[in-house]
């Protein structure tokens, strides 16, 4: 029984070779943390984030030294490139000169009307998407709000805020965009896309922002996804991390499958352990993760630290180890293959993996 609602119906953005909105998969993206100017740098990151599974990637450009390096990168990249720009026509105006497929913008914060005009027009031309970003925090400085301030309030005014900018380049007859709207708490979060889904029929992009390191970041940002996504509400996501940028993509793609909205990929799990366990079931199982790394192919594994208990609990994997004192055996489902000596069970599992992904594959 599927918990997810129909996905909230918007209409279609492409950015580069991606299309987002309703009718296309729920895209992972996220945002290198080197400076932009260093192209090998970024490029570097770029690629290990593309090897995680990132789909679209956003760069920071704080000055027309970044603005400038935009080209060369996108010239090296295969996924889609956006540039995330404040304030400033002149930056964007050469992002997209630079050749990428989005910038991050929000058209009432840079300047007069003529240099939103401008920085539209050239958007228009060049096929480049914006994505407006509303960010609570930043709504609370501008406006000096308490930090008492009610987050029903903070709500409406982020809603508010992000609409009007979207008012701004509809009247200039623009609607290649993607809105999003974040805050670094799960109730803000998500109430404000909720009511911002019920306002528009753009793609949204979903973010906690500031959601610390990696198990709050992982915590928060999945509980506000799980709530979003099963309502249907959601085209792209990011998870932010302070830290590796290919831990927030992991994630990503973790919340998508779990939800059945990604077709699944090589997953490994293991029970908790506990006193029945007669194994170093902790490193038994870094030692599995470390051996199937490489591995993509759909294949549920999973590593039990009892023979009690284990076999019952593995048998929806599709391969499995239940370890005992000094050996363990190897299952496929609930049917068990071997018994193996405890020094040789990660050996034998990969072995085993690599001829059930064999005979699915024929």
């Amino acid at each position: 029984m599927s918990i997810l609602q129909p996905r909230r119906k918007t209409r279609t953005v492409r950015v580069g070779d991606l299309a987002l909105g309703s009718e296309h998969d729920i895209r992972v993206q996220s945002m290198t943390k080197c400076d932009t100017a260093d192209v090998e740098a970024t490029f570097d990151e770029i690629v290990g984030l593309e090897a995680a599974g990132c789909e679209l990637v956003r760069v920071a450009v704080p000055s027309m030294k970044q603005a400038r390096a935009l080209g060369e990168i996108k010239r090296r990249i295969t996924i889609p490139l956006v540039a995330d720009i404040h304030f400033s026509a002149p930056l964007a105006l050469e992002a997209i000169a630079q050749g990428v497929d989005k910038v991050r913008i929000n058209p009432g914060n840079i300047g007069r009307r003529d240099e939103v005009e401008k920085v539209v027009r050239a958007a228009k031309d060049a096929g480049v998407a914006m994505r407006i970003g509303v960010n609570s925090g930043s709504i609370r400085e501008r406006k000096g709000l308490s930090v008492e301030e009610s987050e029903e309030d903070l709500v409406d005014l982020c809603v508010r805020e992000a609409l009007h900018h979207v008012e701004i380049l509809e009247s200039l007859r623009f609607y290649d965009t993607v809105i999003s709207v974040k805050a670094h708490t799960v109730s803000l979060t998500v109430e404000a896309n909720r009511k911002l889904a019920a306002a528009c029929d753009y793609p949204l992009h979903l973010g906690v922002t500031h959601a610390g390191s990696l198990l709050p970041a992982a915590v928060k940002t999945s509980m506000a996804y799980a709530l979003l996504l099963s309502e249907g509400i959601g085209d792209t996501l990011r998870v932010s991390v302070t830290g590796d940028g290919r831990e927030e993509v992991k994630i990503g793609h973790q919340v998508l499958q779990h939800l059945g909205l990604r077709r699944p990929t090589f997953d490994v799990y293991a029970c908790p352990s506990c006193g029945r366990a007669e194994v170093d079931l902790v490193g038994i199982t870094k030692a599995v993760e470390e051996a199937t790394k490489d591995l993509t192919y759909p294949c549920r594994v999973a590593v039990m630290g009892c023979i009690v208990n284990g076999p019952g609990e593995a048998a929806e994997a599709d391969v499995s180890i239940s370890a005992g004192r000094g050996f363990g055996f190897i299952y496929r489902g609930s049917r068990m293959i071997k018994k193996v000596p405890e020094a040789d069970l990660v050996a034998a599992l990969r072995a085993e993996i690599e001829s059930w992904i064999a005979e699915q594959s024929d």
